[in-house]
């Protein structure tokens, strides 16, 4: 047996269960691995907490719980190359992270091999955040000219895309709490207050306008950034549902551009990126785990440690 959450009903964080459930193992084309750590996302909790969105999903009960994963290959199927027992891999197993043991399989789940230099707890974290904060840029074209608004900017998408659209050779505005702010400044970014009055706040820092804009919690930074004359096929957010101006691009981790994720991964080991970790906990403690991940207020990732 292997301890893995579980969740027989959709609601809150109470709904999550760490069960002993019976071990997987690696089929042919698939590899299993000793997690040892699975990063949270907003996805997550919103997949539990709504049955209509978890049927959108493919989510049926009872369900496992988390997407990102990192760990250790400790079983290979018949028929894949390139990945041996005792490799470090990180990537996605959608509904099945958060455990003991996940099985992926190769080609249909995300896998790569983790990059000397890159802790686990970062790259268990990395698959959607990384991928989503390449596409909500590359939707937008950030570039050397543009003086960009990003909402969320210290969220975990966020504080990536910051990095990103700075090495691009941008300006960038990041809404934030108060207390990311100084965390914001030490990246090169320039921070904001989110809320009412976001658009002359943002006049105020950049008063010959800004150019682009990505948000990545809510509508906020679209609609100030509309307010301050933005064309709409410059901004991007990664919010479905409701209603956005015409022309406003939604985006996410399946549009990434191709090799994105190695790039990033890379660049962190190598130092040139952060991903903070706001917090780890043990498998035993998801429901609190889960309680400050969706508070709306981490800084980078909450990560489940094995």
């Amino acid at each position: 047996m292997t301890k893995a959450v579980v969740f027989h009903s959709f609601g809150g964080p109470e709904v999550l269960e760490v069960l002993d459930v019976p071990e997987p193992h690696a089929g042919a084309g698939q590899v299993r691995i000793r997690v040892t750590a699975a990063g949270l996302n907003p996805l997550d909790w919103k997949l539990v907490s709504s049955e209509e969105f978890g049927r959108r999903f493919g989510i049926t009960l009872p369900s496992g719980f988390g997407g990102d994963v990192a760990g250790v290959i400790d079983e290979v199927g018949d028929g894949v190359a390139g990945y041996a027992v005792g490799d470090r891999v990180y990537g996605g197993a959608r509904s099945r992270a958060v455990a003991e043991h996940a099985v992926l399989t190769i080609g249909t789940d995300s896998l790569q091999h983790t990059p000397e230099g890159l802790a686990d707890e970062v790259a268990g974290a990395l698959e959607v955040v990384g991928r989503t904060a390449d596409a909500a840029l590359d939707a937008i074209g950030v570039g050397p000219a543009d003086t960009v608004l990003i909402g969320a900017a210290a969220g975990g998408v966020g504080v990536l895309a910051t990095q990103l659209a700075l090495a691009a050779g941008a300006r960038v505005i990041g809404t934030a709490s108060e207390r990311n702010h100084d965390f914001l400044r030490s990246l090169g970014a320039e921070p904001v207050a989110y809320g009412a009055g976001l658009a002359d706040r943002v006049r105020l820092l950049a008063p010959k306008g800004i150019t682009a804009a990505t948000d990545l919690w809510s509508d906020e930074a679209v609609r100030a950034a509309i307010e301050l004359g933005v064309a709409p096929g410059r901004i991007s957010t990664i919010v479905f549902g409701g209603a956005l101006p015409d022309g406003v691009k939604t985006t996410g981790a399946i549009n990434a551009t191709p090799g994105a994720l190695d790039r990033i991964a890379t660049e962190l080991a190598a130092g040139r990126l952060v991903l903070p970790i706001e917090a780890t906990f043990p498998i035993e403690e998801i429901r609190e785990a889960v309680e400050l991940q969706r508070s709306g207020h981490v800084r980078g990732k909450v990560v489940i440690t094995f």
